[in-house]
């Protein structure tokens, strides 16, 4: 642990560099430069194995890095460099056999490699530059979550891809030191979603991630998001279907020169033989980007919502519900059944404050879709269940005032499905009992009034939820109360 916050301090010194400045002409192994269509940057192929993964250039553009593997897991994997020395490119030069992706520090003087790509094995490794050439790669991390792709901003964090969520998928995070610790958090959404988010590459100053999106039986294209103000990611835009070809093509490995002038990955289809290194005029495509309209997503689902006969209804959607990065107030609101059909007659949806209200008069559940439009045109949905129940309600059992409040434990518990919550109220005021999901989401509101001092019993009727650990909690005044209860059916 002690190498590794070495590591961070002394990536954080620039180096100086006296030595004569590369040709423009000769950048990027003299290759032509490319227009707005990628093109193939040849490199060598040796035997089966293709120059794919990712690419990297010095600061000084008198280094190329590249990699070469053989296939998916690979056998061989190997990074090379390409030297510009007398004036003259020279290479390419073996760096390390058994690792890929290579990657450079923001001065130059550490080569982050990864081990080869599957997702149980991937881990970064990193080598330090010395007189004669490169350590031999050590493990970067000591945290058992893969790291794949891993990258070291001028702002002195680390960028990794790993497996937060359960399975095989990755998604992007920040690595996070506290102590002798470090810990991968994930980015969250809307960069992260319920895909895979692998391959990756951030801008030296956190100005924007480029990323790709794939599952297993579809290809992966490139995703760009901006940094916000508040130091969130905007709802990533696809760079289109110029980069971007239509499966079964994959577009992965990016790699943006420091001038974001070019952005270098590989492509590839069904055959091996296919697979190869493009690169294409980026600079524009980035711009342009950050100046269109941004979609509207969901950010916080809503949760599914109870009621009972008799009793009003009243929600309002939570203004963080739905993100517009071009700003929330240019989002206007919609309400109707998922199956298109209008809210019940006993259902009101006032868009301006984003408020349901209204009392059922019969049992009956709704799955209803909310839908945020911007400016544009552009929208995002989101649905939830209303269940309205016939035997759930509150009894006052004593008019005694007790001395405090009190949160009883739920009984019977384990129940199916009725089950009664005795609480105490020993002040008039407005009292909360909800009932939320082990995820948090509010699936049910037992209590939302003003009750005067005394004892009551809730009770709950869970006959349209499915078995499971659920939390209810009282809230008043101060005052805050959580239980756990379960459900078996």
């Amino acid at each position: 642990m002690k190498t590794f916050i070495t590591i961070i301090c002394s990536l954080l010194i620039a180096s100086a560099c006296f030595s004569q400045p590369i040709p423009q002409d000769s950048l990027y192994l003299a290759k032509p430069r490319p227009g707005n269509t990628p093109v193939l940057f040849q490199l060598p192929i040796n035997g089966t194995s293709r120059p794919i993964e990712r690419v990297w250039t010095s600061n000084d553009g008198k280094e190329f890095y590249y990699s070469q593997l053989n296939g998916y897991p690979p056998t061989i994997a190997k990074v090379f460099c390409y030297k510009y020395l007398e004036n003259r490119w020279q290479g390419p030069f073996e760096i390390a056999d058994g690792y890929f992706a290579p990657s450079l520090s923001p001065n130059d003087s550490v080569l982050f490699v990864q081990l080869p790509v599957n997702y149980t094995t991937a881990r970064a490794y990193y080598m330090r530059r010395t007189a004669s050439g490169w350590t031999a790669p050590s493990k970067l991390f000591s945290f058992t979550p893969q790291s794949h792709y891993t990258q070291l901003t001028s702002l002195g964090n680390y960028y990794t891809s790993t497996n937060f969520q359960t399975g095989m998928y990755r998604d992007i995070g920040r690595i996070v030191i506290s102590g002798n610790d470090t810990t991968p958090v994930s980015l969250g959404p809307p960069v992260n979603s319920n895909i895979e988010e692998s391959d990756f590459y951030i801008a030296r100053n956190e100005s924007f991630l480029l990323f790709i999106r794939h599952t297993e039986t579809a290809a992966s294209d490139f995703y760009i998001s901006y940094k916000k103000s508040n130091g969130g990611w905007t709802n990533p835009k696809a760079l289109g279907p110029n980069i971007n070809l239509p499966s079964p093509s994959w577009e992965y490995g990016p790699y943006i020169t420091s001038d974001n002038k070019y952005l270098f990955f590989t492509r590839g289809g069904n055959a091996w033989t296919s697979y190869n290194t493009y690169w294409v005029k980026i600079d524009n495509v980035i711009d342009s980007l950050m100046h269109t309209n941004f979609v509207p997503y969901v950010k916080y689902p809503i949760g599914n919502k109870t009621d009972s006969v008799g009793r009003p209804f009243n929600y309002t959607i939570p203004d963080t519900t739905f993100i517009d990065d071009d700003g929330n107030n240019t989002l206007t609101y919609t309400a109707k059944l998922a199956n298109g059909n209008p809210l019940p007659g006993w259902l009101t949806f006032n868009p301006s404050t984003r408020n349901f209200s209204g009392t059922p008069s019969a049992t009956e559940t709704d799955t209803i879709r909310v839908k945020a439009t911007d400016n544009a045109g552009d929208s995002a949905v989101c649905t939830f269940i209303l269940s309205v129940l016939n035997n759930t309600g509150i009894i006052r059992t004593g008019s005694t005032v007790p001395d405090n409040y009190n949160l009883g434990q739920n009984y019977p518990n384990p129940f199916n499905p009725v089950t009664c919550i005795d609480f105490a109220v020993p002040v008039s005021g407005f009292v909360t009992l909800r009932i939320y999901d082990m995820l948090g989401r509010e699936i049910g509101t037992l209590i939302n009034e003003k009750l005067s001092p005394g004892t009551y019993k809730a009770v709950f009727n869970a006959e349209m939820l499915s078995s499971g650990i659920y939390i209810y909690t009282m809230r008043s005044g101060a005052f805050n109360s959580t239980r756990k209860m379960i459900l078996i059916k």
